[in-house]
């Protein structure tokens, strides 16, 4: 069904959120054509071509449009900067504006889960469910990669020579070549798989919610920005929302469930602003309580990381250039007519998935090569000279940080303060995986492409000096996490139980980023997918 009011309908679900997991949710749900869907998305349809243009979310990161623009709060560990944190706010959510890689993470995160208590969510379990939503294109062990799922993963078709001479400094420095990183085995080096095919984003709204909503079972409201789930005594029976700030609200109503699908921010406002939380902060809120759930907004956690820029030698011609003038007109021609292009990259080129020590049994270090730079301080503005750029983050940060509503407002952001480099050993591997990134991109088989470092530059030396400039440079990865942890109920700050339903409430759950109780050792679009998909056997199972 097209886009439209519902205000007072009546659905068997109800979907707060067209994002990565929303969209795969309501499909699934909808393929049984007896059961009525409504998604209930805050905003527009992801008609911006920059959308559907793998390099254009350049653009869309920054555009209001299509995001929220939230922000950190100051934290000492960042020297009190804010920490500009977008996320997808547009039918596809963040998986319409994100990077596009493809990273599963490793077997033992989801083994972790099920050892926290979570029945059905070892990586045993859930490797099915992330075989269904794939269809890899490219190598692959059959028993591992799913080849006939809607989301296509494919390799980078478009590599710079500088990539290559990069990936073989980190083989001849001990890093074996990876083929692939999702076949289970995640250390090495190698290129990124991606959601692109034929020259174009794929998010699960194109794969999924698109071919849904010609089915004409499922309702999408775009511009709704829900207010507040509904509730009879404990039971979830709907959802509130409005259209336009300080306008009427609406309501829909659902016979069976209602899902939140909001994302790790917004789902956990959502649900304090609903009265499910920690009494203290809904009592500020003005807010009755419904529920008392203290672990709404806590054990948020997210992927901090930095990155070294080296200029290239004058006669290389790196990303930069080609994102200016006549060679960026010549890129345009060569992705309209399918070839290979920069238009249809994503934003890092090469993985390295590495150990801070060698003792440990499975790398903690995510680092990133591409062969462009970015100007200091900016989202993704590249450089006026030729450069490239490694980055590193830790695969499993233990700093906590939390969101909490501001207000009742849907159109005032929460309060989002990720607590970065708050644990020692957060600090510790930071460290670690900028100095070995340093140490690669300054090798002499390089020299015949790199000139000079620019950042962090020669003034920072030691670990403390790289420390420090970690804190005053270092950005979010945009991998948000936790907020509505999952875990038994024996566990006061779990906020789903394993088949994702809201501890102490009633057909009420979240399926989401929101619910990972730690952070996959991977970018996290792939295991939100896997969330969704295996919530839909959940929901479909009751």
């Amino acid at each position: 069904m097209a886009s439209g009011e519902a205000n007072g309908e009546s659905f068997d679900y109800v979907i707060v959120g067209a994002g990565a997991a929303g969209s795969i949710l309501a499909a699934r749900l909808a393929a049984d054509p007896s059961v009525s869907v409504c998604v209930l998305e805050a905003g527009p349809r992801d008609r911006n071509p920059f959308i559907h243009i793998p390099a254009g979310f350049t653009k869309t990161l920054s555009d209001a449009a299509v995001t929220w623009q939230f922000k950190t709060e100051p934290n000492p560990n960042t020297h009190g900067r804010r920490i500009a944190t977008p996320q997808g706010r547009v039918v596809g959510g963040s998986g319409s504006i994100n990077g596009m890689i493809y990273n599963r993470g490793q077997p033992a995160d989801y083994d972790q889960w099920a050892q926290l208590g979570n029945r059905g969510w070892g990586y045993q379990d859930v490797l099915p469910y992330f075989r269904r939503s794939e269809r890899r294109i490219g190598f692959g062990d059959d028993a591992v990669r799913g080849r006939d799922g809607a989301i296509p993963v494919t390799d980078m078709d478009w590599m710079h020579e500088v990539s290559e001479a990069f990936i073989e400094t980190c083989v001849a420095m001990g890093l074996k070549r990876n083929p692939d990183y999702n076949g289970g085995g995640q250390e090495g080096v190698g290129y990124f798989q991606r959601a692109i095919h034929k020259g174009r984003r794929i998010s699960s709204a194109a794969a999924y919610l698109e071919p849904a909503l010609r089915q004409g079972n499922v309702r999408l409201i775009t511009g709704a920005r829900a207010t507040r789930v509904g509730f009879d005594l404990r039971r979830a029976t709907g959802v509130h929302y409005v259209r336009s700030r300080g306008g009427a609200e609406s309501r829909v109503t659902a016979r069976r469930e209602v899902i939140l699908c909001s994302g790790t921010v917004n789902t956990a406002r959502l649900l304090q602003v609903s009265g499910v939380g920690a009494p203290g902060l809904l009592q500020q809120l003005g807010v009755p309580v419904l529920h008392a759930l203290p672990g709404v907004g806590e054990n948020f956690i997210d992927h901090y990381a930095a990155r070294a820029v080296m200029r290239a030698r004058p006669e290389v011609v790196t990303l930069n250039e080609l994102s200016r003038g006549p060679r960026l007109g010549l890129e345009v021609l060569r992705w309209a007519f399918g070839r290979p292009s920069i238009l249809a990259t994503t934003p890092s080129q090469v993985f390295m998935f590495t150990k801070s020590d060698p003792a440990l049994d499975l790398p903690d270090l995510q680092c990133v090569f591409t062969p462009g730079s970015y100007k200091e301080g900016k989202h993704y503005v590249l450089d006026s000279y030729p450069g490239v750029t490694a980055g590193a983050w830790q695969h499993r940060p233990l700093s906590r940080g939390h969101v909490r509503a501001a207000s009742t407002d849907p159109y005032d952001d929460p309060i989002v303060q990720p607590n970065y480099l708050d644990h020692p050993v957060d600090r510790r591997v930071m460290v670690a995986g900028m100095q070995f990134v340093r140490r690669l991109l300054n090798a002499p088989a390089l020299k015949r492409y790199l000139e000079a470092e620019t950042v962090p530059g020669p003034n920072v030396v030691t670990d403390d000096e790289m420390l420090d400039f970690c804190r005053r440079h270092g950005s979010t990865s945009y991998h948000l996490v936790g907020t509505a942890r999952m875990g038994p109920s024996s566990d006061r700050m779990a906020v789903v139980d394993d088949a994702l339903r809201v501890h102490g409430l009633e057909r009420l759950r979240v399926v989401d980023a929101s619910i990972m109780p730690t952070i996959p050792s991977a970018n996290t679009y792939a295991a939100t997918m896997m969330i969704a998909e295996k919530g839909a056997d959940l929901i479909r199972a009751q």
